[in-house]
């Protein structure tokens, strides 16, 4: 999970609280260091530092249209059990996503046009860090330098294109927080509103779906979805390797590995067409496909020593 990137700024106000200086060497600090004014008591505080950390990973790539609006909704969103890590890894955008999100981390507050402060109010809950990849290198590299950056108890994967809605936070942690399950997916296919899917897009995810729980043992109503969720330790004891659309069916295959609890619940889901810039081709499924083939030796591994443990 090593990272190849530009460079990494962001804003850390949980050090800044106590801080006054830069909290790491590469990182360049959203409004400079930061001083407020704690609501917070000594008691409510270590109450709120003893919370589980949540990073939401958000890769990023030509998302300018959307990339305001998504963190509006990801900053807004209350969480009570944890404390919020935003993690943006911007991979070599073309669209003016790249400058744009520079200008958050240089520019006087009032000319930002994102109000970080206003969203990061609780100096005790949130932090904020940015990843620039130099060039184009993949939505799976994209994460694995997200991953790398997590400081987070808790790890979950958000796409920048309003496709998916951070309202669904709670109902995705839920089922960790309540150490029901190891990993979540959040399926698109369970929600009672019927999303208003494209031809190629349903029945691809059904097809990429099938398949894949042929090959791991799954059960899977939704493996391509945008929202996945992970305990740090899943990640953790993975060795991350594809550097396209692909590692999501990789991680999948990893998850199956390592007999880790998978649970699904249900999200809502407002896809977007080619023209309102989808990325995911049917090429990117043949290249799931052939990743999925790659991994099964290792699930078969498994299963084998399993069988022999069992006789």
């Amino acid at each position: 999970m090593g990272l190849n990137h530009d460079d990494i700024w962001g804003v850390d106000v949980r050090r800044y609280a106590t801080s006054t200086g830069i909290a790491h060497d590469e990182w360049s600090g959203l409004y400079g260091p930061y001083e407020s004014n704690l609501e917070l008591r000594p008691h409510e505080m270590t109450q709120e530092f003893s919370k589980p950390i949540l990073s939401v990973i958000i890769p990023v790539f030509n998302e300018r249209d959307t990339i305001e609006e998504l963190l509006r909704r990801v900053l807004s969103v209350e969480l009570q059990d944890v404390r919020k890590e935003i993690i943006i890894v911007d991979d070599g955008s073309a669209d003016g996503t790249t400058a744009w999100l520079r200008h958050q981390v240089s520019a006087p507050e009032t000319k930002r046009g994102l109000d970080w402060r206003s969203h990061c109010g609780n100096a005790v809950t949130d932090s904020l860090k940015i990843v620039f990849h130099e060039a184009n290198q993949g939505k799976g590299s994209a994460l694995r330098s997200g991953f790398g950056q997590a400081s987070g108890d808790i790890l979950l994967i958000q796409d920048a294109d309003l496709e998916y809605d951070p309202k669904d936070y709670d109902a995705l942690l839920r089922p960790i927080i309540d150490d029901e399950a190891d990993v979540v997916y959040g399926s698109r296919f369970l929600s009672p509103d019927e999303p208003a899917w494209s031809q190629f897009g349903y029945f691809g995810n059904k097809v990429i779906t099938a398949l894949s729980n042929r090959l791991t043992g799954l059960s899977l109503t939704d493996v391509w979805t945008g929202y996945k969720v992970f305990k740090r330790p899943v990640i953790q004891q993975m060795t991350l390797l594809e550097s396209g659309f692909e590692l999501e069916l990789e991680i999948t295959s990893k998850v199956a590995h390592g007999q880790w609890r998978i649970r699904e619940v249900p999200i809502s889901y407002s896809p977007r067409s080619r023209e309102e810039g989808k990325k995911i081709t049917w090429q990117d499924g043949i290249k799931a496909i052939r990743a999925m083939v790659r991994y099964r030796h290792d699930l078969n591994q498994v299963r084998s020593e399993i069988m022999q443990k069992t006789h």
